[in-house]
């Protein structure tokens, strides 16, 4: 299933992908651990192939649709949520 995200939505990395690629104009392969499991980014663009430069801490990533999910915010408490796409439901984030 193809997952469509839009400019400015949060995402975050749900499963590590087996490297990671900056997005710039010469992209360099980085080691998967640059963004952590778990870390919440902002959808700069879509590049086409399921593929998404997001805006992580540590820089701009390249990443597949199948390797991040969408975040959605609380308008009252501000707070994150995840959502399942296997039940549609949004549940809050993990204590960790």
């Amino acid at each position: 299933m193809e997952n469509e995200f839009s400019v400015g939505q949060k995402v975050r990395l749900v499963v590590q992908p087996p490297y990671i690629k900056t997005a710039e104009s010469m992209p360099i392969l980085r080691p998967p651990n640059v963004v952590r499991l778990g870390e919440v980014g902002t959808i700069l663009s879509g590049k086409g192939g399921n593929y998404w430069a997001v805006r992580f801490e540590k820089g701009a990533f390249l990443i597949d649709s199948q390797y991040i999910e969408a975040v959605a915010v609380d308008s009252v408490t501000g707070q994150q949520h995840y959502t399942d796409e296997y039940t549609n439901k949004i549940t809050p984030p993990s204590e960790s």
